[in-house]
């Protein structure tokens, strides 16, 4: 729409009039970001000022102005922004008529359904509030006459500015304070999954504080790249505003195909890794400033006469201490020395951030852009210093995370592993996973630093850990990509062929471990000695070990817990046996323990369930807080049809997490009583609240296994009692046959959505389908299960493949019915 429509459409000083034109302009598809905020900021202005001008003249009103103040005064609107209005006055008119003023501009606003935060102030009174609340500050820094008494915003304007700056030293620190409790309450938008563009860290209001600071004259925000920041976030939420229809920061999931189809961009991770991207620019030049602002804070609080003793009255020099070559600490950065030739020293940039981090200093903003001006590529492959000043940035720990993001915020992390792009700000849509997948390989690194003790070879640890999800991104098994991403990675860094060999072997079985002690029976030698095969040598599997660890440390509270680790530790155990040589013997039935046996004789005494629950002792963890390890319970259960789902069930009518199960038939010696017995041993959470009482599942399991609990129609009953939330549609099911997984049984593995009762479903069709659940081993991953069964025919041998195949399709159409 052109700005002769706007004037015409404006003519009507009438809501209808404004309505109107707004809402061509909003439909206007040629016409978006900045000059369309731009343009709705003007229509408004037009707008308001007629109708400030109507009112001031029937209410003879003078010395007032209509002032716009936030992101109105910004002239930045978006579709469904608040109009953030100062009616300012010299306090020369009657209050009734400044009331009727104000009732006569705030009441056709209101009418139109627009969001309005309006306030009546004189100057006096507004420098006031601004200097009891340091919100109204900010939002009178951006201020803007829209219309009335020019002259009056000036000096308010004025004035205002004068105290900022005066009072700079007070209210920046109470600000810096402000922006650090937002970050806490919301997190850090360039790792949310629905991040708020507005109050998140890295967003709207960080990019405001940092105009604030700018204009205090105190410090200033690095200003690359930061407008550009601001226009995409401002251009999503502009987006999102007209898909929603609602005054909305927060990107939810269910809207973010649609805000990228508005936007232009391919799809929702496209627009994800572009918030992202914006978010890390405004993060990073939030951390320079705040840091350069606490600076000069400090410098401003020594005592002058202090400083004029020991420096003759002249100013004294910052104390620069060496750190490594070329590198000292300055100020409490991390800063080049005078020497320093970056010129001659393609080194020099994983020197200085080697240095940083090992001192747990921030490499210097100024130092990190003469190093990307000025410092030439690297030979390939790596010198051997080089690829030693990586390890040791890699080893720092916690301080290399800084460190990494302030050599990405200048491109030398790309420069120096041109293969980590295709990684930069990848989303990871598993609610698993806490970070992004560069952040996440930067936080393995971090947790794998902290195990170097216990390997041999703590630099392919460490590579390996920065390197092991590098194929996310790429088509098909990231772990199969990422093998060969990491041997060209390993090549260029200057591993010679056997470590280049190893760290491709780690990245491409990053997942061996884990996966096969949660999903296998470790019981079972083929599953052993398929890891073993895989692993090939001790020193591997220790590597291996400790990456596996700290890639889950570093995924998220799901991802890890006592339980997998003593699994995860069983298996290495009995890989290692068998590196060293030892042959592991086919499995014999094992007896049963004298609690089972005990169980199970009461069993056959009642004919019916007998249960056992033996709560797990909890494991103190590094912060000192305990974690529960879930609740053992042991259920006895003369051998009949439906036993898998009728337990499964009532665990879920309980709100009980299965995390393993074992299934076994116990044959009891003839003078206790002919027949068999199924002992189930499983290991259960409560999904909250207290765990119930053994009567209590005892009783509902005996209704369950003698047809008097309807258990599908009771979770169904419990389900419609809740209301379906909106979200992603989750993929289907999916079951398949693990080939060669055990010569003992069929190994049937089931991903999908989580579910209460989704356990229940699947043993009842593995029942119709009439095969024997040998064992079970249940894993829950955020909202997917990934389960595996080991079931046989009835005889007790492995299920031919075709038939394994069939029972695989009945048991997929049935979750997906």
């Amino acid at each position: 729409m052109t700005s002769v429509d706007l004037t015409t459409e404006t003519e009507d000083s009438g809501p209808s009039g404004y309505a109107a034109a707004r809402l061509r302009l909003l439909q206007e598809k040629a016409q978006s970001g900045p000059p369309r905020r731009a343009a709705l900021a003007r229509l408004t202005d037009d707008w308001l000022s007629a109708l400030f001008t109507a009112a001031a003249q029937s209410t003879g009103v003078r010395g007032a102005a209509l002032v716009a103040v936030g992101g109105y005064g910004r002239g930045e609107l978006s579709p469904r922004s608040d109009l953030d209005l100062l009616l300012l006055h010299d306090g020369s008119a009657a209050a009734g008529a400044l009331a009727a003023l104000a009732d006569r501009i705030w009441y056709p606003i209101w009418d139109l359904g627009l969001a309005l935060d309006h306030s009546v102030r004189t100057s006096a009174e507004a420098r006031k509030a601004a200097g009891d609340d340091l919100k109204v500050q900010l939002g009178l820094l951006d201020s803007r006459a829209v219309a009335g008494d020019l002259g009056l915003l000036a000096g308010l304007r004025t004035a205002v500015l004068a105290d900022w700056r005066n009072q700079a030293p007070k209210r920046l620190p109470e600000l810096d304070e402000l922006c650090r409790e937002r970050a806490e309450r919301q997190g850090e938008l360039q790792y949310l999954l629905e991040p708020d563009l507005k109050e998140a860290r890295g967003g709207l209001r960080d990019a405001t504080a940092l105009r604030a600071v700018a204009a205090s004259w105190l410090a200033d925000a690095p200003r690359e790249g930061l407008a550009e920041a601001r226009r995409v976030l401002l251009d999503t939420r502009d987006a999102l505003h007209l898909t929603t229809g609602r005054a909305t920061d927060r990107l939810a999931l269910q809207e973010q195909d649609q805000v990228a189809a508005d936007l232009g961009l391919l799809d929702a991770d496209t627009l994800l890794r572009q918030v992202y991207e914006a978010a890390r620019t405004v993060s990073y030049a939030s951390d320079v400033t705040w840091r350069e602002v606490n600076r000069v804070l400090r410098s401003r609080s020594a005592r002058p006469r202090l400083r004029a003793m020991f420096s003759g009255g002249r100013r004294p020099e910052p104390e620069r201490t060496p750190l490594a070559e070329g590198v000292v600490e300055m100020d409490g950065e991390a800063v080049l020395a005078r020497s320093a030739r970056p010129e001659r020293d393609p080194v020099l940039p994983l020197r200085a951030a080697a240095a940083a981090a090992q001192s747990g200093l921030p490499l210097s903003l100024h130092a990190v852009r003469h190093l990307a001006r000025a410092t030439k590529p690297l030979p390939v492959p790596w010198p051997a210093d080089a690829r030693e000043e990586l390890v040791t940035l890699l080893g720092a720990g916690e301080p290399t995370v800084a460190v990494w993001e302030a050599l990405e915020a200048e491109g030398l992390i790309t420069r120096l592993l041109p293969d980590w792009e295709r990684a930069r700000c990848r989303p990871q849509r598993n609610p698993v996973h806490t970070w992004t997948v560069d952040r996440h390989l930067v936080e393995a690194a971090v947790r794998a630093s902290a195990l170097t003790r216990r390997v041999g070879r703590p630099d392919l640890l460490l590579v390996a850990a920065l390197l092991h999800d590098i194929g996310k991104g790429w088509p098909g098994d990231h772990s199969v990509a990422g093998e060969t991403i990491a041997r060209d990675v390993a090549t260029r860094i200057g591993f010679d062929k056997h470590d280049v060999s190893v760290i491709a072997t780690l990245v491409r079985h990053h997942l061996l471990l884990v996966e096969t002690a949660t999903r296998r029976d470790l019981d079972d030698p083929a599953t052993v000695r398929s890891v073993a095969d895989v692993v090939g040598s001790p020193s591997t599997l220790e590597l291996l070990h400790a990456l596996t660890e700290a890639d889950a440390l570093a995924t998220g509270p799901a991802a890890w817990s006592a339980w997998r680790g003593s699994l995860v530790a069983d298996l290495v155990k009995r890989v290692a046996a068998v590196l060293a040589g030892e042959t592991p013997d086919e499995p014999e039935p094992a007896a049963p323990s004298a609690e089972q046996e005990r169980l199970a004789i009461e069993a056959l005494r009642t004919d019916g369930p007998v249960l056992a629950l033996h709560a797990q002792t909890e494991t103190p963890q590094p912060d000192g807080e305990p974690e529960p390890v879930g609740v053992e319970l042991l259920i006895a259960v003369p051998d009949q049809h439906g036993v898998l789902p009728a337990v499964a069930g009532v665990l879920a009518l309980h709100r009980l997490t299965v995390r393993a199960a074992d299934l076994r038939a116990v044959e009891l010696p003839g003078e206790v009583g002919p027949g068999a017995v199924l002992v189930l041993n499983w290991r259960v959470a409560a999904a909250y609240g207290s765990l119930p009482q053994a009567a209590r599942l005892r009783a509902d399991l005996v209704r369950a296994l003698d047809g008097s609990l309807d258990i599908p129609a009771r979770l169904a009953e419990r389900e419609a009692a809740y209301p379906r939330r909106r979200g992603v549609t989750a993929p289907p099911p999916r079951v398949t046959v693990a080939p060669a997984a055990s010569r003992l049984a069929t190994v049937i593995e089931v991903r999908a959505q989580d579910a209460p009762g989704l356990l229940h479903r699947i043993g009842h069709a593995l029942e119709s389908a009439e095969v024997r659940v040998r064992s079970a081993h249940v894993s829950t991953l955020g909202a997917n299960a990934v389960d595996a069964f080991y079931v046989t025919g009835p005889e007790g041998a492995p299920l031919p493949a075709g038939e394994a195949a069939g029972v695989a399709r009945t048991l997929e159409a049935a979750l997906r019915g």
